[in-house]
């Protein structure tokens, strides 16, 4: 009897289920486009995000607090010569700079936004490797030898800053440069070039890691030498639930109304994922409609056509 009354129940639910499709696709369809949605100026929309009063300051506090007890051993692990990797919900930006500011002081420590649109990679690694110079010169011995720097380092190629700091210039395995990149998986360090330069930055001998990443395919900007011999992560979930400020201000709003600036970046966002060929034919059509705008067109898809143009000569 308990085996019928279970399978009545679960049939039950099932007829339950579809019956509620079907009322649900009988229904009326709202009327209601995207068009519709009144779009407000993007000043006034990021003031009213800035107003809003966080929540539950208190257990993020105690969350962030509780994370403090693994301090010293992140610091055992970067003088053997790991990488900190920093991944969970929420903004790490505070937890890593407290940890470096607190549990760091007797290292150089170098920030990189990455969450910034546009990062100089080749200013990045020089000013590393200046930081680096920096510390090697105030643990030298009065009686030792130093070596000069004969050219400067902003005029060195990336290859001879990477042998620099991949280098023994210093008896002390503890002279090491802390490198702290907010998001490195952000939009101005998630090319494979850049990843690279990192990685082998990541393997430089006076050289240590500690980084975040907030999006959910960052590993796959990295193959398995990357992971395990140049950056030797050792990942750490660390959820904070502290809100995105410092890193989505400069992403775009949707609710706000876009420029043309704005409009043009989307348009390019668009080519970036369509095949070479694709993007040839839309070449093809930018060019003829620039160079025919007396030829009949709606006015939407002439300037989408010199959005297209724009992201296409790469202005």
């Amino acid at each position: 009897m308990e085996g019928n009354y279970g399978e009545d129940e679960e049939f039950g639910f099932a007829r339950n289920y579809f019956i509620a499709k079907e009322l649900g696709g009988s229904g009326k369809k709202s009327s209601r486009k995207l068009s519709d949605i009144e779009l407000v100026d993007e000043q006034e929309l990021r003031a009213a995000a800035r107003s809003i009063e966080s929540k539950h300051e208190k257990e993020i506090g105690s969350l962030l607090n509780s994370y403090k007890s693994l301090y010293p051993k992140w610091v055992f692990e970067l003088r053997c010569g790991f990488g900190l990797l920093m991944y969970g919900f929420g903004s790490k930006k505070a937890l890593i700079e407290d940890f470096a500011s607190t549990a760091l002081t007797e290292c150089a420590v170098l920030v990189i936004n990455g969450y910034l649109q546009s990062i100089n990679i080749k200013q990045a690694v020089t000013a590393i490797a200046e930081a680096l110079w920096d510390q090697l010169k105030t643990r030298r011995t009065p009686s030792g030898d130093f070596p000069k720097v004969q050219q400067p380092f902003n005029s060195r190629s990336m290859d001879d800053l990477l042998a620099f700091m991949d280098g023994s210039h210093s008896e002390k395995n503890d002279c090491f440069v802390c490198v702290v990149i907010h998001n490195i998986d952000g939009p101005g360090l998630r090319d494979s070039d850049t990843q690279q330069y990192l990685a082998r930055v990541a393997a430089c001998s006076h050289i240590r890691m500690v980084a975040s990443i907030d999006h959910v395919n960052a590993p796959l900007l990295w193959d398995k030498k990357m992971v395990h011999t140049q950056f030797n992560w050792c990942w750490y979930h660390v959820p904070t639930f502290v809100p995105y400020k410092a890193e989505g201000i400069f992403y775009p709003l949707i609710l706000a109304h876009g420029g043309t600036a704005q409009s043009a970046k989307t348009a390019a966002i668009v080519l970036q994922s369509l095949t070479p060929n694709a993007q040839s034919v839309f070449k093809v059509l930018a060019e003829h409609q620039l160079a025919h705008p007396d030829e009949e067109g709606k006015d939407a898809c002439q300037q989408f056509v010199q959005y297209l143009s724009r992201a296409l000569s790469g202005e």
